[in-house]
């Protein structure tokens, strides 16, 4: 048997179809129950299903009044606020398509993407990076304003019809633009019993911040769908003060980054006695953090495994934990197949590229602007994810690392090649080749590697990299070598870059 685990087909997306009235259909009948809480320490902000919904469709209908139009695109350059997920879920009730961005990213960064997608207007909360602009820009006065609008009802399509865009770091050090259907929420419809074991009376604390796409998609709309209630930290709330608000605030469910289980169990954690189990997402969970959490809360963790291109597809769950050492299995209605070099699947346990079929309903439509770069991804009705793994007989997936040179900082994925065009022309550089390291178990960093007459200030290169770079894009080591390890033909050896600064 070829390594293809199909859990059968996934039920048919309804048409006509709206993503913003599928994620706050579950609210209509329970319109005074709480489905935000904003935490800290003292106290909550929240918000009930009711609150939501009208400041949502209001939003739609700001944006409208502001001459938008169905099939605009609108550029998110918002902060760590319950601004966000409205503004998102505003737009494409509107059938106008956000595009969420980083808060982190620079100004130049930001213009590359204007560049590609050419936004019919701007949203930007204060003290935000964004160029200078011909582009209407919407400030927070404006955009909080509207919640209070009459409602725009979400407009029903097809589908299949652009809804939102997403950037990602491409293999090719170009951010990607990848773009997602209507039918890309009905998908996450499988993660519920794949992943999180999800139920309405569920109170899901998630650990990132608004303006994070694993935040808006497991930590927000996910319980949105179900009826449930998100739990989102303030900002300014320390991993150290996770377990208190979790228990103040009856968390049954806690999702975060690899990164944020290992800060949260530096302290002692209280107990938890609501707490049935932790998710984790983002990159690899090391075994020792997945020990220490279980022996802190008496709870299991589950992984789950995915990517921008097509959310969470591999998971553990309650009902079928992973075994030892594998990510977990395809969730039901998911078809995934580990791939040989030749495209076509390989045996039970060899390894090989981890592919997701085509017909998935959560798999991206493309990458805007980019057929060529889209048509790579593909090797016949499969999709290529660029990472290794090998399949069990069972269908249990075992995640073997990347097939290129893509860097995992803190959850986020970083091309190096980004990177390095960022910074190659610093002064004192002459070659630079990036790539991360580990500097201890479960924790990795971005290291900048350069040649150079002599060694350079790293404080110099550190506030050099910060204008050109969102923080989790920049190197946190600096090293200085004679030369970069390259092949034969002069590719540069990222691989062994560690290896020859005695690392």
């Amino acid at each position: 048997m070829p390594a293809i685990f199909d859990q059968g087909p996934p039920p048919p997306c309804p048409a006509p179809f709206n993503l913003t009235d599928h994620v706050l259909r579950a609210g209509l009948t329970r319109p005074d129950k709480i489905a935000l809480a904003v935490l800290t320490p003292t106290g909550a902000q929240r918000w009930s299903y009711a609150r939501l919904r009208a400041a949502v469709l209001g939003t739609a209908t700001g944006l409208l009044r502001m001459g938008l139009t169905p099939g605009d695109v609108l550029l998110m350059r918002l902060g760590n606020s319950v601004d966000f997920p409205v503004a998102f879920l505003g737009a494409i009730a509107a059938g106008i398509v956000p595009v969420p961005t980083s808060s982190q990213l620079t100004a130049r960064e930001v213009q590359g993407m204007i560049d590609l997608l050419s936004p019919a207007a701007i949203l930007r909360g204060d003290g935000i990076a964004c160029p200078d602009t011909a582009i209407p820009v919407i400030a927070a006065d404006i955009y909080e304003a509207w919640h209070d609008l009459p409602p725009s009802e979400p407009v029903p399509g097809d589908p299949d019809r652009l809804a939102y865009i997403v950037f990602t770091s491409g293999t090719s050090g170009v951010p990607r633009a990848v773009g997602h259907a209507h039918r890309a929420i009905w998908a996450r419809r499988m993660m519920f019993d794949g992943w999180y074991g999800l139920r309405e009376s569920d109170r899901l604390l998630h650990a990132g911040a608004f303006n994070w796409t694993f935040t808006l998609g497991t930590g927000l709309l996910d319980p949105w769908t179900a009826g449930a209630t998100a739990l989102i930290p303030a900002t300014g709330v320390d991993a150290a003060q996770l377990p208190l608000l979790m228990k103040r605030n009856d968390a049954t469910l806690f999702a975060a980054a690899p990164g944020v289980f290992r800060n949260l169990l530096k302290a002692p954690v209280l107990p938890l006695p609501r707490l049935r189990h932790g998710l984790a997402a983002g990159e690899k969970l090391a075994a020792p953090i997945r020990a220490a959490w279980e022996a802190a809360t008496g709870t299991p963790v589950f992984e789950a495994y995915g990517m921008s291109e097509c959310s969470t597809f591999i998971s553990a769950c309650p009902d079928r934990p992973a075994p030892e050492g594998t990510l977990g299995y395809p969730q039901a209605g998911r078809r995934v197949a580990i791939l040989g070099e030749d495209g076509a699947p390989v045996e039970p346990s060899d390894p090989g590229t981890i592919a997701v079929h085509r017909t998935d309903p959560g798999l991206m439509q493309g990458y805007v602007g980019a057929p060529d770069a889209t048509a790579a991804r593909f090797a016949g009705d499969w999709f290529l994810t660029g990472d290794r793994g090998s399949m069990a007989e069972d269908g249990a997936v075992t995640y073997l690392g990347r097939d290129d040179d893509m860097m995992n900082a803190g959850g986020y994925r970083v091309s190096p090649l980004e990177v390095e065009a960022a910074l190659a022309d610093l002064p004192g550089i002459s070659e630079i080749g990036v790539t991360d390291i580990g500097i201890k178990d479960g924790v990795r960093i971005i290291a900048a590697f350069y040649t150079g007459p002599s060694p350079l200030d790293e404080a110099t290169l550190r506030k050099a990299a910060e204008a050109r770079l969102a923080r989790y894009k920049q190197p946190r080591a600096w090293f200085h070598l004679e030369s970069l390890p390259r092949s034969a033909n002069g590719k540069l050896l990222r691989r062994r870059l560690a290896q020859d600064a005695d690392l």
